[in-house]
């Protein structure tokens, strides 16, 4: 007797090779049989003329505050998602009470009580509410040194570093998979090599990954990929590129260089790997126009420097030209029309959603630079926008590349509620989707049997997982069911807040969260440790 019993279906294992017709059964929360599956079961699927894969792995979202505000996940589990992975850069844990203040004061329009301290306890704080995805985070490095330095711009002292190397450690015997950085942004970008290689020496003694958002997409990409193999060679580590791409017209050529560069290094032994996201636009907010001197000291003294006219005028000038001291979005953009404003706190600023800087800016009879300062003065906040500094022709290079995952980079939603109180990317519902309809259906960029393997086994492969990303005997029963002929993405950067369809049925941990396309509002999401786990 088996709990649930798929059959018919065309099965996709997650190793790459060839798909083939079997059943497979469940008991409880693991895949028990794969093959000709006699017996009965509580619950049957006839997955006929269906594509029956693991579940799919989102390598880094946003769903930090998302799933806060609703478990179900809808956009990623329609897609197939069953897993989320979360925490670039700075994640929801450690947390000292003056970085509590702090997120409390940032918080938008999802609000919510920051009822824990560590990290396991801001994912377990996720469980109990109830998830119907699982989830699992990286430790930020910025974080960690908020935790001990505020948003200071300078290096720690040999105590502070051992400080911050404990809470590595902390954060990776509680179950975190690794270390990661976003180093254009603060506090991240105040970290040096020095700093970042000890961090990552201390993930590596838990066998973590360290992800990293490179120092630089533009101008310096070669640089700044060179830091991170550096990083990752004297740490001992295993490491991954966050969403690779190249940024701003100048610097699409670079991309072949890089590619080479890691690819020579994978040869030579180094344990490489990227993500990326399928999609020519990127998303963040007006402070990745901004360097990093303007924002120290956190969002207050940014938002207060804002205001002196000399600090205006000297970011005038900053702004409009390139820089290989600090990643400038807007540059890259190359100008205002290519930055959409997608998301702001003050209502007074939400009919602005959806509009370019340069109309915003043409709204008030302002320059585009004058205007960023003062929308971030007005929203009290960074301002989510999407910056268009990236070539189609790029992203299907990536796809083509065996050694590359993906993800959202952005949040889990639902089209309702305080969800459609912003833009978000259409990249929140349509990533995985987009993949499989477009790039692989359409255009036959790579076969589907790779692709679901580059969505499953390959990232629980390089995060060390535990049985997960594979459809096999032993392994949890984490099934997505869709149809290759049908699955697409809709939403558009004009109507982003459009669900995917093509996907029928998700299993997380055997138990059906969407069944003939509908959410079942199941919430069996557990946390998915890291290999360091200790405690």
């Amino acid at each position: 007797m088996h709990d649930v019993l798929i059959r018919n279906g065309t099965i996709y294992d997650g190793s790459g090779g060839a798909p083939y017709a079997a059943d497979l059964a469940i008991r409880g929360d693991t895949i028990t049989e794969i093959g000709r599956v006699d017996g009965r079961a509580g619950q049957e699927i006839d997955a006929g003329g269906l594509a029956v894969a693991p579940g799919f792995i989102n390598m880094m979202c946003w769903a930090n505050e998302s799933l806060i505000h609703d478990g179900r996940s809808q956009s990623d589990i329609r897609q197939g998602v069953t897993l989320e992975i979360l925490g670039e850069g700075f994640s929801m844990g450690p947390l000292n009470d003056d970085l509590k203040a702090y997120l409390r004061e940032r918080q938008g329009d999802i609000r919510y009580d920051i009822e824990w301290t560590t990290l396991r306890e801001y994912l377990e704080f996720l469980t109990r509410r109830g998830v119907s995805c699982n989830v699992a985070s990286f430790v930020g490095a910025g974080g960690v040194r908020a935790n001990v330095l505020g948003f200071a711009d300078r290096p720690p002292n040999g105590e502070e570093l051992a400080r911050m190397e404990a809470l590595v450690r902390q954060a990776m015997a509680e179950g975190a998979v690794g270390l990661s950085a976003a180093l254009i942004y603060a506090p991240d970008s105040y970290a040096g090599t020095a700093e970042l290689i000890a961090l990552a020496r201390a993930a590596a003694e838990y066998d973590g990954l360290f992800a990293v958002h490179l120092r630089s997409e533009g101008q310096t990409f070669l640089e700044a990929l060179d830091e991170f193999l550096t990083i990752v060679h004297e740490a001992g580590i295993r490491g991954e590129i966050y969403h690779l791409k190249a940024s701003g017209r100048n610097n699409w050529p670079k991309l072949e260089r890089v590619i080479a560069r890691v690819e020579a290094a994978r040869a030579a032994g180094l344990p490489v790997t990227a993500d990326m996201y399928t999609y020519h636009a990127s998303a963040t907010g007006l402070d990745a126009m901004m360097p990093g001197w303007v924002q120290e000291g956190g969002h207050r003294a940014w938002v207060e420097r804002l205001r002196d006219p000399e600090v205006r005028a000297r970011l005038r000038r900053e702004i409009a030209l390139p820089s290989a001291d600090w990643e400038n979005s807007y540059h890259e953009a190359g100008d205002a029309s290519k930055v959409l404003c997608v998301s702001f706190k003050n209502d007074a600023l939400k009919p602005l959603t959806g509009k370019s800087l340069a109309e915003i800016a043409a709204l008030r009879g302002a320059d585009p630079v004058e205007t960023a300062m003062d929308l971030v003065i007005e929203d009290d906040s960074r301002v989510g926008c999407v910056y268009f500094t990236m070539s189609e022709d790029n992203v299907r290079r990536q796809i083509g590349l065996p050694w590359v995952s993906f993800c959202s980079d952005s949040a889990s939603l639902a089209p309702e509620g305080v969800f459609l109180r912003s833009n978000p990317h259409p990249r929140a519902y349509g990533s995985f989707a987009r993949l499989l309809g477009k790039y692989v259906r359409d255009e036959k960029l790579i076969p589907l049997a790779e692709a679901v393997r580059r969505l499953s086994a390959l990232p629980a492969g390089n995060l060390r997982l535990d049985r997960r990303g594979r459809l096999q005997p032993g392994y949890y029963a984490d099934v997505v069911i869709f149809d290759p002929a049908t699955i697409q993405d809709h939403a558009t950067f004009d109507r982003p807040h459009q669900y995917a369809t093509g996907v029928r049925d998700v299993l997380v941990n055997g138990m059906l969260v969407l069944r003939d396309g509908e959410h079942t509002g199941a919430t069996p999401g557990r946390v998915v440790d890291g290999p360091g786990r200790r405690q």
